[in-house]
């Protein structure tokens, strides 16, 4: 088996071993990023090969899965005047958190540890029981109070302990990192792991697969912790690169207006959080994150990709919800904020890609 890459802290270049179940930079407790650049292969040769996102084996680095779902290859939709959604609420657990979890699950397969844990506001976390269940791995997902009683019900299903913290989504994910010392615990982060990065990537390359070798001019993405976005940028870049696209899109980042402290740093200038941003109950609970802990690299990465923030209300997400429903498409109300965002004429004739991420029957119709 080829030996795992190592990981680095982008913040101080510290490395960690690939095989250990370190999971964060041991100086500064910040993220990793793997050491890890491929080569895509050229479109020709990708017919005939899997139909899932492990088509695109050169850019993953982990081959031969054992623990797929036949995750990705989602279907690419118009909707209009350009604009065209990506139905990530398609995936086996019905969110785009399974693209970095079959990374997450087949990395620990291979590290083997005692038990997996998460923590999550709903997706991630099933996403992760579901293909810790694929692997016969022991899995913990920590969750916030008032999480979503169907996304709890899906995790249980899949055979995880589901552990409720007294506290919203920080708070959960600090209880979960205190747990995530304990000897042989390999913590399934999709925030802190570059191994799910490099899952959501394949979002992109099948974008470009499936616009025939090329990628739209914007990539719009919800971003809480940044996962989509980041991943995104890795993909851009890999296909970049290799001489396999000849420009870049622009990555454009949406959040909810209610906690949005990414757009106040953008507003300001600012290359890192800026102060403690006020933030207000959301209905887009998947990227209610008032302090993501790769704010420096989201904000850099926006910047680097000619992209911006745009923010959207309470209102505009109900409303975009509906849109889409009325159109046949039923996701959750985080899904809808892309198209809150765009769906008004802000792109001005480009075009441009949003993601469903998770399907509507995970939480209902938002009210009010």
């Amino acid at each position: 088996m080829t030996p795992l890459p190592d990981r680095f802290c982008p913040a101080d270049g510290t490395r960690v071993p690939g095989g250990s179940l370190d999971w964060c930079c041991p100086v500064c407790r910040g993220p990793l990023d793997l050491h890890f650049a491929p080569t895509p292969a050229p479109l020709t040769s990708l017919t005939g090969r899997v139909n899932s996102l492990w088509r695109y084996a050169e850019c993953l680095p982990l081959a031969a899965p054992t623990v797929s779902l036949g995750e990705g290859r989602t279907p690419l939709v118009e909707l209009r005047g350009g604009i065209s959604a990506k139905l990530d609420f398609l995936m086996p657990t019905l969110s785009f958190k399974d693209r970095g979890a079959v990374l997450l699950a087949e990395l620990a397969l291979r590290l083997g540890p005692r038990q997996v844990l998460a923590d999550s506001s709903g997706n991630a976390g099933t996403a992760i029981a579901a293909y810790c269940a694929r692997a016969a791995l022991p899995c913990t997902v920590y969750v916030p109070e008032g999480t979503s009683p169907k996304k709890l019900e899906q995790i249980e299903a899949h055979g995880a302990r589901v552990h409720v913290v007294d506290g919203d989504r920080e708070a959960t994910a600090r209880a979960a990192r205190e747990a995530a010392d304990s000897p042989g615990t390999f913590y399934a982060s999709h925030v802190f792991n570059p191994y799910f990065l490099h899952g959501t990537k394949t979002y992109v390359h099948e974008l470009w697969e499936d616009l025939g070798g090329r990628l739209p001019d914007v990539i719009v993405v919800p971003v809480g912790n940044g996962t989509l976005l980041l991943g995104a940028a890795l993909a851009v870049a890999e296909l970049h690169r290799a001489g396999l696209i000849d420009r870049r899109p622009a990555l454009y980042a949406v959040q909810a207006a209610a906690v949005a402290p990414l757009a106040h740093a953008w507003a300001e200038g600012s290359e890192e959080l800026v102060g403690v941003t006020p933030t207000a109950p959301t209905i887009a609970e998947g990227i209610a994150i008032p302090r993501p802990p790769r704010a420096r690299q989201i904000l850099r990465t926006v910047r680097a990709f000619g992209g911006t923030f745009l923010t959207v209300t309470e209102n505009q997400i109900r409303h975009a919800q509906r849109d889409l429903a009325a159109r046949g498409l039923y996701v959750e109300s985080t899904g809808a904020a892309c198209w809150a965002a765009v769906r008004e004429g802000v792109l001005w004739g480009r075009t441009a890609v949003v993601p469903l991420c998770g399907a509507g029957v995970k939480t209902g119709l938002a009210r009010g």
